[in-house]
């Protein structure tokens, strides 16, 4: 369980973007949570990232397998943060967010510290219980997703105006060790993201390759997702929230190597019913 500054507590989290941006779930999975197969008050949700002007992105909702193709034990996507900016959340969502009902954690992205900081200040008027800072989306480019001394600065400068506990979003392309020097006691979670095509698959063309490889995740992506949980872990007391859960029994390997949360993402994709099914299960097998 991670607890942070402010008293929240949580041992599951949704990643950003697998409940949409209110963390009630896409309108395709709202049956599912009528019928309570789904139960987002069982997690602390991510909201999906938001950045502070509209961006298309990739994602087109009357053809969303455009973006994101299944992979044997996986997803690919390449999303490319289809979003309308967080002026048009401000308005529509942030008003109706009651973290009593669903913890939800605000999420910002982008290259450009004022930004960043403007973004932070407007979601301090909402009842969330963190802030993450997306410093590691596959499908988009920016000086802050590649540049490890603008990593840290757009963590220190958020901290600064921030009334909320921060999460890093990091990728295994990142340079861990000097970030996580660099934001200790600023950040008090790291949360993982999905894998870079090229990272997994050098050698071979991505379904995705026309609009830039995309990111891969679900078991697939566990080798490397789970082998920089353990560089985290042995290399900062900063609690790392573990990604990349496919089965049941990934819950109990993740906090062997050292996750002290665990988050549920492209598995919603494929199976949206699985994260509350374990997660009940879980809760079962602890208080045994």
């Amino acid at each position: 369980m991670i607890e942070f500054s402010n008293g929240h507590k949580f041992e599951y989290m949704v990643a950003s973007g697998a409940l949409g941006f209110d963390g009630k779930g896409w309108s395709w999975e709202w049956p599912l949570r009528w019928i309570g197969l789904l139960a987002p008050s069982l997690f602390t949700v991510v909201i999906k990232t938001l950045t502070y002007l509209p961006r298309r992105g990739n994602l087109r909702w009357y053809n969303p397998l455009g973006c994101i193709q299944p992979m044997s034990g996986g997803v690919v996507n390449s999303v490319g943060l289809t979003n309308p900016g967080i002026h048009w959340w401000c308005r529509k969502i942030g008003p109706k967010v009651n973290q009593k009902k669903i913890s939800l954690v605000g999420s910002i992205l982008s290259d450009k510290i004022n930004e960043l900081v403007m973004m932070a200040k407007m979601l301090n008027e909402f009842d969330l219980v963190a802030l993450e800072i997306n410093a590691s989306c596959p499908n988009t480019e920016g000086d802050l997703l590649e540049n490890t001394e603008k990593v840290i600065r757009g963590c220190l400068v958020v901290k600064e105006v921030s009334r909320f506990p921060l999460i890093l979003k990091l990728s295994v392309v990142h340079d861990i060790k000097s970030i996580l020097l660099g934001v200790k006691g600023i950040i008090e979670a790291i949360s993982i993201n999905s894998v870079p095509w090229k990272t997994i698959f050098p050698d071979k063309e991505s379904p995705l390759e026309h609009l830039g490889g995309g990111g891969v995740s679900g078991k697939i992506a566990q080798p490397h997702t789970w082998n920089l949980i353990g560089r985290i872990a042995n290399q900062s007391i900063i609690p790392v929230i573990g990604p990349s859960v496919w089965d049941f029994e990934d819950i109990k390997k993740l906090r062997k190597i050292g996750a002290k949360a665990i988050s549920f993402g492209s598995i919603f994709l494929r199976y949206p019913w699985r994260p509350t099914q374990f997660v009940r299960k879980d809760m079962k097998r602890n208080r045994k």
